[in-house]
């Protein structure tokens, strides 16, 4: 059954995503917040700054009013940075009907709440029960060029969730549900900070046993974090878990590893971020800050912090994350209970 999509946010993924729900036959509108790719959409039908070459399809109408994109939708799909969400569901709450499916593309933690993004759009919008999130190894470049891919719809309701399968789902798109919104969310937002790290890593011309190392112990720090959050442990074996940590890590069409590699060849944080969002730089504090909080240690992550706000040289990070003390794989990565 065709449905009327709003997709909120004309970056690389919200355009993917647009174009994924075009080809299925839904009626999309996609909103590009700036005026002048909003008029650049309409008139070439192509992203060139995030997709260049990918057309976009006649029935995805392009707008620049949060109102026509969100209005008496079926679906809204939310596609902003993390840092935007709140905004963006405030601003676009009185538009959507009771019973519209909100799906949260955006990862990342809000600075001063702590919360998922899920949790801000539940807390504005109401109804968790009609929130669902979609994570996953998802680079935009290959989705919108049908390249076989796989993800995870979560939601706290199985239906809404299953919904969101059935709307998304095609081909070339698998998705699977699950109903660890905790995991699937944090999941997605901590792996930027180790794609930074990553990239960090290959920045220094480490090699690949470095990688390999910092990957697995990036995930072990998840999952320390997300298990003291609420979230399944096996969650972060899934797709939303190490399937995204390595799409991330070990892929150039990932930001987060762009970065972490400029920094680590000596480059200055401004001017990395400039033109680009980088994820992982806020969540990185903020996952150090919610780490303190609760008491679980995050060593990878609080030395990416150092690097990146405090200005520690990378290599005396790196070597001091590997004299650390002495410690049992297993009981560190997942502590017994």
């Amino acid at each position: 059954m065709m449905k009327q999509i709003g997709v909120i946010g004309a970056g690389g993924w919200g355009t993917a995503i647009a174009l994924l729900l075009a080809k299925k036959g839904h009626a999309v509108t996609l909103w590009a917040r700036r005026e002048e790719l909003c008029q650049h959409l309409c008139k070439y039908r192509e992203n060139t700054a995030y997709l260049p070459g990918v057309l976009l399809p006649a029935n995805i109408e392009i707008t620049s009013c949060l109102e026509q994109a969100a209005k008496a939708k079926d679906l809204v799909v939310i596609a902003t940075p993390a840092k935007a969400v709140r905004l963006t569901i405030e601003a676009i709450k009185g538009f959507i009907k009771g019973d519209t499916i909100i799906v949260s593309l955006s990862k990342g933690l809000e600075r001063n709440t702590f919360f998922r993004c899920s949790q801000v759009i539940s807390q504005v919008a109401g109804n968790e029960d009609r929130v669902v999130v979609i994570s996953g190894p998802n680079h935009a470049e290959e989705v919108a060029r049908d390249i076989p891919t796989a993800t995870v719809a979560a939601g706290y309701s199985l239906s809404a969730a299953q919904e969101v399968q059935e709307v998304f789902m095609t081909p070339k798109f698998r998705v699977y549900t699950n109903s660890d919104v905790i995991g699937v969310e944090l999941a997605g937002a901590l792996k930027n900070v180790i794609a930074l790290g990553a990239g960090v890593c290959d920045g220094l011309g480490y090699g690949d046993n470095s990688k390999a190392t910092l990957m697995t112990r990036g995930l072990a720090e998840i999952a320390r974090l997300g298990i003291k959050l609420g979230a399944e442990k096996v969650t972060f074996a899934g797709l939303a878990g190490i399937g995204d940590l390595i799409a991330t890590c070990t892929s150039k069409h990932s930001r987060n590893w762009q970065a972490g590699f400029a920094l680590g060849q000596g480059e200055s944080l401004e001017d990395i971020r400039k033109g680009m969002v980088v994820e992982g730089v806020a969540t990185t504090e903020t996952a150090s800050i919610l780490a303190a909080k609760v008491g679980v240690s995050m060593p990878i992550t609080e030395a990416l912090r150092q690097v990146i706000f405090e200005g520690k040289s990378p290599h005396l990070a790196v070597s001091e994350l590997m004299l650390r003390d002495k410690a049992h794989e297993i009981e560190d990565i997942l502590p017994l209970e």
